[in-house]
């Protein structure tokens, strides 16, 4: 088998078996085969796509590049969720603890984020003493104890996927919906996931910008998850303005808790309730989605999702007694108020531009080596759909830093007003199968 015989099928819009493809990442991934044939084989696939069959045998190629995590230790079924990404994503934070207090079994691999705000591990940490550098086997035991716990990433996952993906930073191919949808799924499988849920956001403060695409994404990944036997499914999220109010990790770990309380946001809660229904189905818990619903919004009503959420901290060494004070947990030096200079409803929030200006306080990291500042970040006070006069307040900013002038101009240039009033459509779609 040679290498420019596979880039010619692909370059012909032919199917590529799955030694083809499997030839390719071996080849790939122990250096056998040059970037400048990858590079060549990557554009095909962007300008001819990939079959279902060539997208599924793409990812377990991938999956089999590397390690893969063993969680078959845990009783039941393992249920693991992926974000596309957005600006105040708080939702594993509200998931794990609320999916496990109805005894489904949350065993979850998060990074530490790169971008606007840290990444999930970084905000737990915003909980004094919490640590995910747990052994296999206290993860083990913490999951089938109380049914959730988080670890860091380890191990070599995927190292296929990784060449692959800096391989499409530079090659112009990373918008392609195979590919995506193939680097999600391969890292999802060999974190251990019997069964997955995925979030994909659409809208200017995303990476699809197209409900169309999106859905593209949705279906490929759903179907991919299925074929490879992990039951999977989706929704599509609308990331048109931030979700919730808070962005920032301490801001957003007290957001989820309060979500936790049944006092969240709208839209948090929304979000995280339509999730957490979609892995106790496809964590075998409950029958449909409305009936999921029901059980998880019980859970809430009578504090046992709260009372987890502290279980799960107290495990990981964190301070629990910060769920029940949040005013405790890390505080910024300086507080500032951004008034509005013009009057009328909102009608876009510039999720995009609230992210940068939470990373210009600190609260993100652009590098591997950056520090995190946990205690700064931005809370909106108006949201898409609201009216807004003259001098009202329409964010919050904490920094430990006075000068905010270049946050200030970011977030007045992200409120859109004018004379109609408008709502954001959370929920675009469900897709089951």
């Amino acid at each position: 088998m040679r290498m420019v015989d596979i880039i010619a099928n692909k370059r012909d819009n032919k199917e590529l078996t799955k030694e083809e493809i499997e030839f390719f990442i071996n080849g790939y991934t122990n250096g056998e085969i040059p970037d400048y044939q990858a590079s060549a084989l990557l554009m095909a696939v962007f300008f001819n796509d990939m079959t279902p069959e060539e997208s599924a045998n793409l990812t377990m190629a991938m999956v089999n590049s590397g390690d893969q995590i063993d969680l078959s230790a845990i009783d039941g079924i393992k249920v693991d969720k992926h974000s596309t990404g957005g600006v105040g994503d708080t939702t594993t934070l509200v998931l794990a603890p609320l999916v496990a207090a109805l005894g489904v079994p949350v065993a979850k691999m998060s990074g530490r984020g790169l971008g606007h705000t840290g990444g999930t591990i970084d905000k737990l940490e915003a909980l004094k003493g919490f640590h995910v550098e747990l052994t296999q086997d206290d993860f083990v035991n913490l999951v089938n104890q109380d049914k959730v716990a988080v670890i860091g990433q380890s191990g070599n996952l995927t190292p296929a996927d990784k060449l692959i993906y800096a391989l499409r930073d530079v090659t112009a191919t990373v918008n392609s919906i195979p590919l995506i949808a193939s680097s999600i799924m391969s890292k999802k499988i060999a974190a251990g996931a019997d069964a997955i849920v995925l979030d994909v956001k659409v809208g200017d403060g995303a990476f699809m910008k197209t409900e169309e695409d999106a859905v593209a994404l949705a279906e490929t990944m759903v179907r991919i998850g299925n074929d490879v036997g992990r039951r999977t499914m989706a929704i599509i999220s609308s990331m048109e303005e931030p979700l919730g109010y808070a962005v920032g990790n301490a801001n957003e770990v007290k957001e989820a808790i309060d979500t936790l309380k049944g006092e969240g946001p709208e839209d948090l809660t929304e979000l995280s309730l339509t999730l957490a229904a979609q892995m106790a189905v496809v964590g075998g818990k409950e029958k449909d989605l409305e009936e999921a619903r029901t059980m998880l919004e019980a859970v809430i009503k009578d504090g046992s999702a709260l009372e987890k959420f502290k279980v799960f901290v107290n495990n990981q060494g964190g301070d629990g007694s910060l769920v029940d004070h949040p005013e405790n947990l890390p505080q910024a030096e300086f507080h500032f108020e951004v008034t509005s200079d013009e009057e009328g409803y909102v009608e876009v929030i510039d999720a995009e531009n609230i992210g940068v200006a939470a990373s210009f306080l600190g609260a993100g990291r652009q590098t591997k080596e950056d520090e995190i500042d946990l205690a700064v970040g931005v809370v909106l006070e108006k949201k898409v759909g609201d009216y807004v006069n003259k001098g009202d307040v329409i964010a919050k900013i904490a920094s430990n830093t006075e000068d905010v002038d270049n946050v200030v101009q970011k977030i007045t240039d992200s409120y859109h007003l004018g004379a109609e009033q408008k709502k954001t459509q959370l929920i675009k779609r469900i897709i089951t199968a």
